[in-house]
């Protein structure tokens, strides 16, 4: 009898849960999802079945119920942003015999409007907290979360797995990977899932920025520090990044001089900015990238050893798209709605052959040369379908014509220095913006055209 008392009670209590005005979710230590009532499954697009057992943040949008579920640090009234709305909640510790198990949330304003009826003084809190937030995100927040990496293949399961290992904690990370791969995406995602996630997100191109103007960007500079320096002085961008992370992408176009600087700010944590009598401490976690032979650059002394192993600590490395063609139907699709949403032109799917023949490409340019690909085609479209006829010409060369007669180096070989060619003469041989339109960068692109004597 006690048996089936208690069992009557726990059924009750679950009937209150799952249709409660709030919605519930739990998770265990690792951020895996042990509960959700049905309200919030619902309101999500999910089956109770699809939820438990899935990492938080694969469910939930700007979560951060993995972080409290580790610091064991409650969060009240935090507003969210899920699904085109703010929302207001509270993520609780769940603590058994001293440790921490897991955590709960609970959203208790499932819609703003509900939140903003009760305080008209919030309203322009609210909408005031919003601007500012928009602001922050064009001028140095991270875009980019671990849902906008596009793919099914086990390469990029694996790589996401690894961003959720990764993210908590402050140690250096070095993405590498062709041009046009998505390593920034990466970068972005280990930021959003960090507990730096609220604090700025600060890209630095080493790459594109001049020598000359590369140490001023970086550590920033004192009003009178040097001729034409602006009244006030400058920022660097270490110091725009102070509490949160900076993403040093091509980091292996740096010239030596200033890897010596970099060195010194990462072993002592602090900046002098030019013309500064003193340096300042900083809080800042370093993620790197590179499509660059970094080992061998240290072996022939243009990338210091010493630095290497700083910014090595932990590696990914985001495999090119030909080694991951189960990926490049999906990210077609993926560009297809992005492309057709922007230009407002009705273009749905492709035609069967198109998606063939993009299987079949070996896509020297990765990701984002497909991106390319399928925008130049949207425009080109007549119809709602993608035919072969919008398709650039070196696409509808297909290598298949070769099997048999070339080696599979030599397909592939042929097959970028035609889509190189192609890229040149569609630009009137302007050699940058032909690399850009081909997601490679300035350095690869010429050491491309030195491999194929095209110089």
């Amino acid at each position: 009898m006690f048996t089936s008392d208690k069992r009557i009670k726990t059924e009750i209590l679950e009937t209150v849960i799952d249709n409660a005005f709030q919605w519930f979710v739990v998770v265990d230590r690792n951020g895996i999802v042990t509960y959700m009532n049905k309200s919030y499954c619902k309101f999500l697009g999910y089956s109770n079945e699809q939820v438990i057992g899935k990492h938080v943040t694969d469910v939930i949008e700007n979560t951060r119920m993995h972080i409290v579920a580790r610091t064991g640090k409650e969060e009240l009234a935090d507003l969210q942003y899920i699904r085109g709305n703010y929302m207001i909640a509270n993520r609780l510790p769940i603590v058994h015999e001293g440790k921490v198990i897991g955590a709960v949330g609970i959203v208790i304003f499932r819609d703003t409007e509900e939140w903003k009826k009760m305080n008209s003084h919030i309203k322009g809190l609210l909408s005031e907290l919003e601007y500012y937030r928009n602001q922050m995100k064009d001028q140095s927040g991270a875009k980019y979360s671990l849902h906008d990496i596009v793919g099914e293949s086990i390469q990029i399961k694996e790589l996401k797995e690894r961003v959720k290992q990764v993210a908590p904690g402050d140690i250096s990370v070095l993405i590498r990977g062709e041009s046009g791969t998505g390593k920034e995406l990466f970068a972005h995602s280990i930021h959003q899932l960090s507990e730096r996630n609220n604090k700025p997100f600060v890209k630095v191109n080493c790459g594109a920025i001049p020598d000359q103007l590369l140490e001023s960007e970086l550590f920033g500079y004192e009003e009178g520090a040097f001729t034409g320096a602006k009244k006030g002085g400058k920022i660097g961008k270490f110091k725009l990044a102070d509490g949160g992370t900076i993403f040093l992408d091509e980091i292996g176009d740096m010239p030596l001089n200033m890897q010596v600087k970099l060195l010194r700010v990462l072993q002592e944590k602090e900046v002098e900015a030019i013309g500064s009598v003193k340096p300042e401490k900083i809080d800042v976690r370093v993620i790197c990238a590179t499509n660059r032979p970094l080992e061998k650059m240290v072996e022939e002394n243009r990338f210091r050893e010493d630095l290497f192993y700083r910014i090595n600590v932990i590696q990914m490395v985001i495999p090119p798209l030909r080694e991951r063609l189960a990926d490049v139907k999906e990210l077609a699709r993926h560009f297809l709605i992005k492309n057709a949403a922007r230009t407002g032109k009705r273009v749905t799917s492709f035609e069967e052959k198109v998606l063939d023949v993009l299987i079949q490409h070996n896509w020297p340019g990765n990701a984002r040369e497909l991106e390319n690909v399928v925008e130049a085609a949207v425009h080109l479209s007549r119809g709602e379908q993608i035919m072969m006829d919008s398709l650039p010409d070196y696409l509808k060369e297909s290598p298949s014509l070769a099997i048999g007669q070339k080696s599979l180096k030599e397909i592939l070989e042929e097959t970028e220095r035609k889509a190189i060619e192609a890229s040149l003469k569609r630009y009137e041989n302007d050699k940058l913006k032909a690399a850009k339109a081909l997601g490679i960068g300035k350095s690869s692109f010429y050491e491309k055209l030195k491999k194929y004597n095209m110089t």
